[in-house]
């Protein structure tokens, strides 16, 4: 598959995710985000072990309850796999397959389907982590904010040469601090040193600068996808899970799944069946 069709493919995927958590969710289409895979694992609290089904993205792991398998889900939260430590567990003679979750915020145990499945999460979320701190590192420009130029320093716009006068206004580019008018820092992106996510000014230039810096960041993971999911993925299909109604890990770039095959929701004032139907 090239890497235009890769990432068409890709964004289908994420935009299906975004709406499986209907109105609750919340955006997950950025900029040289991949999801890599996705499973239904048990989340153990103090009272009970409840399903819930994760999303393994390149920077981060979603994850919700689940209302309808495959359809609707709830209550996403996101956790930065720069955040996320893992701790394996061994198995008791009252719980099996299952690892610590720890983040700064909270921690958490999960109870996969059977040891197979268990190794692939671990493995798959360790390497997407490692991956992204690399990625990050490599494609953060600087730490340090640009230097804006003086107002009075010059009294054309730096890029169209065009006066500044009091209907062509003077703006800042954020990456690189010039002088410009509004007709050539129309675009916006986002620039990791001031902030993960919200949309700075940037001009013409910078944008192109910077959209061909994210278009090498997309086929840097592009090309280390299979690296990522790592050998072994054919032994890892058709596992079956000791969990009656879990589907174990899904690789989502290579295998199919009906929730990206068929993405229409039930409408809201469709009535579902108690809970305990669902789950069992």
């Amino acid at each position: 598959m090239d890497p235009l069709a890769f990432t068409r493919l890709n964004h289908g995927r994420i935009q299906a995710v975004e709406s499986s958590f209907r109105m609750s969710g919340k955006p997950l289409a950025t900029p040289g985000r991949v999801l890599f895979g996705e499973g239904q694992l048990l989340k153990r609290s103090r009272r009970r072990c409840q399903p819930k089904v994760f999303f393994l993205f390149s920077d981060v792991l979603v994850y919700g309850s689940v209302v309808v398998a495959g359809r609707w889900y709830k209550n996403q939260k996101t956790i930065s796999l720069a955040d996320i430590q893992l701790e394996d567990l061994k198995d008791s003679t009252w719980m099996e397959n299952q690892w610590l979750i720890r983040t700064p915020r909270k921690s958490f145990y999960v109870v996969a389907g059977c040891p197979k499945e268990k190794q692939a999460w671990m493995e798959h979320i360790v390497a997407c982590r490692d991956r992204w701190i690399q990625t990050v590192a490599a494609f953060t420009p600087s730490t340090f904010a640009a230097t804006w130029i003086p107002d009075g320093a010059s009294a054309v716009c730096m890029r169209c040469c065009n006066e500044f006068t009091a209907v062509l206004r003077r703006h800042h580019c954020r990456n690189c601090g010039f002088l410009v008018c509004g007709a050539c820092s129309k675009q916006r992106a986002v620039l990791r040193h001031i902030h993960p996510i919200d949309l700075q000014r940037v001009c013409r230039l910078c944008s192109r600068r910077l959209l061909q810096e994210q278009q090498q960041e997309e086929e840097h993971l592009y090309v280390d996808v299979a690296a990522v999911l790592g050998e072994g993925e054919q032994e890892e299909e058709g596992e079956g899970m000791t969990l009656r109604n879990f589907h174990g890990w899904l690789n989502s770039q290579t295998q199919p799944h009906f929730m990206y095959l068929k993405p229409e929701l039930p409408p809201r004032k469709t009535k579902l069946p108690p809970p305990d139907i669902l789950l069992s």
